[in-house]
């Protein structure tokens, strides 16, 4: 067992007895992300007390978990796991365990690193409410941008993964350029807080729970894992070369490549990062299609798009869950990441509503290209970190998702599967695997639509 995976396990959890032992040592047997293993001298010891069992909780309809705590641990860690070897490195944590469909219980991963992190994410606090005004939001939203900008820009302040420095010479370039418009942005942001034009920016806080040892472990392994951009261009080739080129007008794939483009420049080394701008990016079409279809339906152009309208819904609530994991692990962190994102999100929307108005398989034809490279790229990362990856527990929001109980949205976007796909979820390996094949699900709906067949494929599904 991996040392650096003991921070985050807790006291023999699959036996229920342990419950009752409040003084039970890490040392015995631990389940930990699906798997389980022994303790190695000097990782962490620790001492827990138990809590009652949380209740069958309902999230949402159509998302029922199953919930227990983990039982409460005050563990202390030593320089092998990021405590710096003192009794100083003391941490409070609980963390709650996810039990599957069929009952297995999995170890979650306890951290979570990204910025929307507790209220206003997916199954966490305040899940479900009603949101206030637009002007409400913007302006809240505003303020916590602003804030973070300026203290990246005085501070370099991101709390995600350790981005490695890029390798190509346009990425050097770019990158250097950034940094010196940073640097020029902190002096400006110093002089308009000295000339009383913009309020005194403290120094950002220590989040809760950045001391303790599986922060400190899962940072600097996501911060390990790679992407070779030559490696996924080598890896299109082949399947062009195994599948043929797909036939694109240049109308539609000159914004692919410019996204493309983009992407590999601006986060060459920042694999999660990248991909948390492509999972934000490629869920916008969906809405897209779905907006069209809708308003064909209000003016009485077209109503037999019903249909199609759920199994796009199924798609975007699909990529909504991978954007999601890509936040947990940090993705989101920088405020420039989040501008890139956002903007670009905006402008492929309206950009993807004239090509539907224009002509749908067009449309369809666009999405396809996207979800190819996805699933390329998700493909070459998986083979590069497979092993480090197998090291990291799932987040909670991908256990949600993948062995949940109801997974009628999760069926409802494959219309040419064969048979139903469930999918393990025991690491972070499991995790992006089942990403990588999510697209190539997407890229079999998009070439359905453009030849007409996804119409017998409902049917099929129906049993007409």
């Amino acid at each position: 067992t991996d040392p650096s995976l003991l921070p985050f396990a807790t006291a023999n959890q699959r036996n229920a007895s342990a419950t009752n032992d409040a003084a039970r040592m890490i040392g015995s047997r631990m389940r930990c992300g699906g798997a389980v293993g022994r303790r190695a001298p000097g990782a962490v010891r620790a001492a827990g007390r138990s809590t009652p069992a949380a209740p069958v909780t309902k999230t949402a309809p159509g998302q029922q978990q199953l919930q227990r705590r983990a039982p409460r641990t005050l563990a202390y860690v030593d320089a092998a796991a990021g405590g710096g070897g003192s009794l100083d490195g003391l941490v409070d944590y609980e963390c709650e365990l996810f039990t599957d469909r069929d009952g297995n219980m999995i170890q979650p991963m306890c951290t979570d690193f990204g910025f929307r992190s507790g209220a206003g994410r997916l199954y966490m606090e305040r899940y479900g409410e009603t949101p206030g005004s637009v002007f409400e939001l913007a302006a809240s939203n505003f303020d916590k941008e602003l804030t973070q900008m300026r203290q990246y820009t005085r501070f370099n302040h991101v709390i995600g993964p350790p981005v490695k420095p890029p390798s190509g010479m346009v990425s050097k370039a770019f990158s250097a350029a950034g940094g010196a418009l940073t640097s020029a942005l902190g002096r400006l942001d110093l002089a308009l807080e000295n000339a009383k034009v913009l309020p005194k920016l403290d120094a950002p806080e220590r989040r809760i729970g950045t001391d303790s040892g599986e922060w400190a472990v899962m940072l600097d392994k996501l911060g390990q894992l790679t992407l070779d951009n030559q490696a996924v261009v080598n890896m299109e080739k082949k399947r062009v070369e195994k599948e043929g080129e797909l036939n694109t007008p240049f109308v539609v794939k000159a914004p692919f490549l410019a996204l493309c483009w983009v992407l590999d420049v601006l986060y060459d080394g920042k694999p999660i990062q990248k991909f948390w701008v492509l999972e934000t990016v490629a869920r916008i079409p969906y809405f897209a299609y779905i907006s069209i279809l809708h308003l064909y339906e209000s003016l009485g152009f077209w109503r037999a798009g019903a249909e199609l309208r759920k199994v796009h819904f199924a798609e975007e609530w699909n990529e909504m869950h991978h954007l999601q994991i890509m936040e947990s692990l940090g993705g989101d962190q920088s405020w420039f990441d989040r501008f890139v994102a956002e903007h670009s999100a905006i402008a492929y929307y309206w950009l993807l509503i004239v090509f539907y108005l224009a002509s749908p398989k067009v449309a369809y034809n666009f999405m396809q290209r996207v979800e190819l490279h996805a699933m390329d790229t998700y493909a070459e990362f998986v083979e590069e970190n497979r092993e480090l990856l197998k090291t990291i527990p799932p987040p909670r929001v991908a256990l949600n998702y993948y062995l949940n109980e109801d997974l009628y949205l999760f069926d409802e976007f494959q219309t040419n599967s064969v048979e139903q796909r469930r999918p393990s979820c025991n690491n972070l390996l499991d995790v992006f695997t089942n990403i990588r094949d999510d697209e190539n699900e997407h890229v079999k709906t998009m070439d359905a639509c453009q030849k007409e067949t996804i119409v017998k494929a409902m049917a099929a599904k129906q049993g007409k």
